[in-house]
């Protein structure tokens, strides 16, 4: 591995080998996102606790500030959108190399599908993608989506994906958690696992418990979204999350800070 590609990996996963992304990319396909309307506004008092954001380039130059610091995973892959949700898996490249060298890009992100129709697509976006950012240094995120199909978030599929991903070059996965064989999806994958999501969860300690069992069973970290920026204390939730990932911290220790916060009027 070259310098390049080592520094810009050292700028995403931090000394402690854990992570705490921040995505914001979902307006790609779904639009306007509720509490997403305004990207800017809402990942501002986010910004200091995240390790990374995850965005397209439009957004990262409209609503980001060129003097942030952060590093920045560019989402890469579109090209659908919830009108059509049956072809949500027909994505291609949107962003070339060069735009993600010219924006400053710590890594790119894409996005495939396995087990849908246009599997093969999105592997060959994930491997062409690959070979063109090794030339620079660039680190590439898959993203194991499953379009409609939640069903699919079970152990045995998403280590299939993960496997897969990890096989075709990406350097870092994104997949989401299972209660059930977790270990064994990140056992078998060879490159860091961050979590995407979770089992809908009712309560606050809920997500916490799904973060810290995740991360004791081997992800590095996490990229989540919704699940604090469309909650009513966002801030509270990404400062409780990154306790857990940075600090340790176990899921009662994070609820307990989260209600500290919470109760400082910290939004």
């Amino acid at each position: 591995m070259d310098w390049g590609m080592k520094n810009r990996l050292a700028q995403l996963i931090q000394p402690d080998g854990r992570a705490l992304f921040l995505p914001i990319d979902h307006g790609y396909f779904q639009g306007p996102t509720h509490k997403l309307e305004e990207p800017g506004k809402t990942v501002r008092p986010l910004l200091p606790y995240a390790d990374a954001i995850m965005l397209t380039r439009g957004v990262l130059r409209s609503c980001i500030d060129p003097a942030n610091t952060k590093p920045v995973i560019l989402r890469v892959s579109g090209g659908t959108s919830m009108a059509r949700k049956d072809e949500l898996d027909r994505e291609g490249v949107t962003t070339s190399v060069k735009e993600a060298i010219r924006l400053n890009a710590s890594a790119v992100s894409v996005s495939i599908f396995i087990g849908a129709p246009n599997e093969h697509q999105t592997l060959l976006n994930l491997s062409n993608l690959v070979n063109e950012c090794e030339e620079y240094g660039i680190p590439v995120m898959a993203v194991t989506a499953v379009g409609a199909e939640l069903e699919k978030r079970e152990a045995r599929y998403l280590a299939l994906c993960c496997r897969v991903a990890a096989e075709l070059g990406a350097r870092v996965v994104k997949t989401y958690y299972c209660e059930e064989g977790f270990e064994r999806v990140v056992r078998g994958c060879p490159v860091p696992v961050v979590i995407a999501g979770g089992p809908k969860v009712e309560s606050e300690l809920e997500v916490f418990e799904f973060v810290y069992d995740g991360i004791q069973k081997g992800a590095i970290g996490v990229n989540l979204g919704r699940n604090i920026w469309q909650h009513d204390y966002p801030v509270a939730m990404i400062r409780a999350i990154r306790a857990i990932i940075h600090e340790n911290a176990t899921p009662r220790e994070a609820h307990d800070l989260f209600n500290e916060v919470k109760s400082a009027g910290e939004k």
